[in-house]
């Protein structure tokens, strides 16, 4: 799409031919079920009646409308965004896949570091009050991730007792 950007339009002005190609390529994305020529056509209607209203956004384009030139450049545009939004659509899937595997991976790095960490003094305090009012052993934490893993643990068996008992009751 880039490339063509670049062949297409050269007797606009540089802000011109942004602003028209931006103006475009919105109206592609807003109705993807349409073809080229009707979102051409929707285009060249809408743009029509801004200018007789005296109110358009591409006052510019008001000499090259019914041009040759400037119809083929709009629908060779028109046809180059379509592409794009459909490849960018079958895309998705893949996209997602790769994210939630860099999800992952920070994840595990970030339990790889936590497992080289020593425990923090609130996890320390945090499992000495939980052993006490559960009545546990304690053991000997040597990381942030066991400490983590260890009050993780606690806490999941005592809130499923929890619920069992108010079942019973």
């Amino acid at each position: 799409m880039y490339e063509i950007k670049k062949q297409i339009y050269l007797y606009l002005t540089k802000n011109q031919k942004a602003s028209l190609c931006r103006f475009l390529r919105a109206l592609v994305k807003k109705s993807p079920e349409l073809s080229c020529d009707e979102i051409y056509e929707k285009f060249i209607e809408d743009e029509k009646y801004y200018l007789e209203i005296d109110n358009s956004r591409f006052e510019f384009i008001a000499d090259y409308i019914e041009d040759n030139s400037f119809i083929k450049d709009s629908k060779l545009f028109i046809q180059e965004c379509i592409k794009y939004y459909n490849y960018k659509k079958k895309q998705e899937p893949i996209i997602q896949a790769q994210k939630e595997f860099e999800k992952q991976k920070r994840k595990f790095l970030q339990e790889v570091k936590m497992s080289k960490d020593a425990p923090t003094k609130k996890q320390l305090y945090y499992y000495e009050k939980l052993c006490k009012k559960y009545n546990l052993e304690k053991k000997e934490l040597s990381s942030k991730l066991e400490a983590r893993n260890e009050i993780d643990k606690i806490i999941q068996e005592h809130s499923q007792i929890g619920i069992i008992q108010q079942d019973l009751i």
